[in-house]
């Protein structure tokens, strides 16, 4: 039996999926989520600094991913400062640091990819 399917199911944060493959995607999965940990893997940033890193995708969008990964344990947020303007400041988590290994993976392969069957522009 493959390790993915020890049981019927897996369960995390009161959610059930029917493997660890399912789980893995919901955490990071999607057009934003790796995106936001590829940028945070080398070290703290703060959101305008994502922002500028990453401009195709909206604010709320970026807002939605960020809090979503912070609720799923992989980014930590740090708010300084008592009145406004607050600085933010997004890392990883143990969770979200031990995934690099596969974001580097990801990387590769569609570095690959591209330059076997696209372009960079």
């Amino acid at each position: 039996m493959k390790p993915e399917c020890i049981g019927d199911s897996v369960k995390l944060n009161g959610k059930t999926y029917p493997c660890t493959v399912s789980l893995t995607m919901d955490l990071v999965g999607g057009k934003w989520k790796a995106v936001i940990l590829y940028h945070l893997k080398d070290g703290e940033k703060r959101y305008n600094e994502l922002r500028k890193e990453m401009p195709a995708v909206t604010e709320m969008t970026l807002s939605i991913q960020l809090k979503q990964l912070e609720k799923d344990g992989l980014v930590s947020k740090k708010v300084l400062g008592q009145k406004p303007p607050l600085k933010t400041i997004y890392s990883l988590t143990d969770l979200g640091y031990s995934f690099v290994p596969v974001l580097n993976a990801i990387t590769t392969w569609g570095n690959q990819v591209a330059h076997a069957q696209g372009s960079f522009e």
